[in-house]
């Protein structure tokens, strides 16, 4: 534990959603959802507004409707979000070397090592400049804790939520805690949090008057002890700039159970690749083919297979995940697959191309035939981040939220589609009213899909020479 608060936790607000309503002016001060859209979606980012209606995250999409039927119900645009977070991310490294990023939205940093503050008054106007400077730059915002330990500093922006700062005074660890859920502590769960109540104890000052010889007997020695050190506000951990990648892989929902073997072995084949697209981009290879499937009862079959060495080749992963289906049995149907790699290197095993040369011409002397070409409109609906928002747009065709623009109109972006019919919203985030709504044939030449707009007007630079 730091004697000085110089832990910082930022937690972006609602950050999908506030994207969304930021690129969207008629949007603003609205209950907006974002998330998968299918039957079996489920919601990624609500709004504050959309939450005083009781949505909240990884709530099932149909409830959601039924909660909040007048919300805006967007797809991600994992895009922008990336933009946003990747600009978020370069103000935090202007405060530390040492940031730990957690996702797109939320990260830790360690003000110490970067000389932005020493003590609890130079740590609260960092924290004060970092929002400010995330407005500007972004136009969103952002919550900030401060702590002496990465777990208070969390739980500090978590109680700072929306738009605000908390400053955890070393020495009141206990004061702030003590009336706080036992929930609040990581690694508490449902399942410990009920066997904890049921012992008594739902607040974390019962848990530090039970002791640490009382939580052992009651949940085991590690776990226990673990309880009893985080219940005292003790915590030590560091800020780890890095983490290594331990494993890759992709998955899909699908809205109606695959029951065509072919199909499935189709899916398995298409997600194949795009996990070998994503291992790459990541400048990894690795040795452990890993199947995922969830069946039409929700029990869910995980099977894996190493080879003789790591690789990075489609082919390779293919024919491996291929095996591994073989090997399930899917009747009754599938709801989701999934194929990952891991035991991930940063070389790949050169003799492993080989053996893809050899599938590839087993394949053409009369083996495996190519994977059958699904028709667009039957294409799975993830539930997940897809790799770009091209993919979701392959997918869904005219995604709901997603950019486009017109040669009349100019910009503007997908209210909703269907029958042959797709309606477009047409403003941007500068505008300053909302803009006209107007509808067009889902293939009018005119109207085309586009790449995010900034949220904030970029300002020309004075010293830039004049074209």
């Amino acid at each position: 534990m730091r004697p000085a608060p110089t832990i910082l936790h930022l937690d972006m607000d609602a950050f999908f959603a506030a994207a969304e309503q930021a690129a969207k002016p008629s949007l603003r001060g609205k209950p907006v959802v974002v998330g998968g859209l299918g039957p079996r979606g489920v919601v990624s980012t609500a709004s504050y507004e959309a939450r005083r209606f009781g949505v909240h995250s990884a709530m099932p999409m149909a409830q959601a409707r039924r909660l909040a039927p007048n919300a805006a119900y967007l797809v991600p645009r994992f895009t922008l979000y990336r933009t946003v977070s990747e600009q978020v991310m370069r103000l935090l490294g202007g405060l530390s070397p040492l940031v730990e990023p957690l996702s797109l939205d939320e990260a830790f940093v360690d003000l110490e090592a970067g000389g932005s503050a020493r003590d609890s008054a130079s740590a609260r106007a960092a924290g004060e400049r970092l929002r400010r400077d995330i407005r500007a730059v972004t136009g969103l915002t952002g919550s900030v804790g401060l702590a002496g330990s990465k777990m208070l500093a969390k739980i500090a922006s978590e109680q700072a939520k929306p738009d605000g700062l908390l400053l955890i005074e070393p020495g009141t660890e206990r004061e702030l805690l003590g009336p706080m859920s036992v929930r609040t502590l990581p690694g508490v769960g449902p399942a410990t949090g009920e066997h904890l109540r049921r012992a008594g104890m739902t607040t974390i000052a019962d848990l530090t008057e039970a002791g640490e010889d009382e939580l052992v007997r009651l949940v085991g020695k590690a776990h226990g002890t673990s309880l009893y050190r985080m219940a005292s506000g003790h915590d030590d951990r560091p800020v780890v700039a890095e983490r290594e990648t331990k494993s890759v892989s992709v998955e899909d929902t699908f809205d109606v159970d695959l029951h065509d073997r072919v199909r499935v072995r189709t899916e398995v084949d298409r997600l194949a690749d795009r996990c070998v697209e994503r291992l790459r981009r990541s400048g990894h290879s690795g040795r452990t083919i890993v199947l995922k499937v969830r069946r039409y009862d929700f029990s869910t079959l995980t099977r894996s297979e190493t080879l003789r060495g790591p690789t990075d080749d489609p082919g390779v992963v293919r024919e491996a995940a291929g095996r591994l289906l073989e090997s399930l049995d899917t009747t009754g149907g599938v709801r989701l697959l999934g194929v990952g790699v891991t035991g991930l290197t940063d070389y790949t095993q050169e003799d492993l191309f080989a053996q893809a040369a050899a599938d590839a011409q087993a394949t053409g002397a009369g083996g495996r035939a190519d994977p059958v070409a699904v028709p667009e409109e039957s294409e799975p609906r993830p539930e997940r981040e897809p790799e770009t928002d091209a993919e979701a747009v392959t997918e869904r065709h005219w995604p709901a939220g997603h950019d486009v623009r017109h040669t009349e109109y100019g910009a503007g972006w997908v209210q909703g589609s269907g029958v042959g019919r797709v309606t477009v919203r047409f403003e941007e985030p500068t505008s300053v009213v909302p803009g006209r709504v107007r509808t067009f044939r889902t293939d009018d030449p005119d109207l085309e899909l586009s790449e995010p707009l900034p949220l904030v007007a970029v300002e020309p630079d004075p010293a830039a020479p004049s074209p």
